[in-house]
Formats: structure tokens, sequence, C-alpha cells
């Protein structure tokens, strides 16, 4: 997929997001980019990787809200 010298990490690879990849197409206004490796990356830190596993997203836990009063 990917025409980079040097090529992308395969999407399994730890070194994939660590420095490797490189987004393709943006599409912020539905909220994903395609990775040269054939990773769907979502706004939510979701992936659909190329081999249809879905990775969900690392969110972190919520604080309590503000109220205003």
């Amino acid at each position: 997929m990917c025409t980079r010298r040097p090529s992308c990490p395969a999407a399994a690879s730890p070194e994939a997001r660590a420095e490797g990849t490189h987004v393709v197409a943006a599409h912020p206004e539905q909220g994903w980019n395609l990775l040269c490796d054939g990773t769907i990356v979502f706004d939510d830190t979701g992936e659909l990787r190329p081999d249809g596993q879905a990775v969900a997203p690392r969110r972190l836990p919520g604080g309590p809200l503000a109220v205003a009063a």
C-alpha cells in the first residue's frame, strides 16, 4: 500500500503507532483518517485494522462535571 521509503511498519507491530505510519487520507469532517498501513484511526482513538480487528477507544476516566450555579 505504502510507497514511502522506508515503508510503513505492519499494522500489528509495536512501532506502527510510535513513528512509522502516516496519514494518506484525512477525513476530519467524518472523524477518521486512513494510515499508510491500511489502519483507519477514528477521532475517539478507536481503530479498525486491515485484518478487520477493532481496537476500542482509549478513554481516560472523567472527573465530576462542573455545575453552574
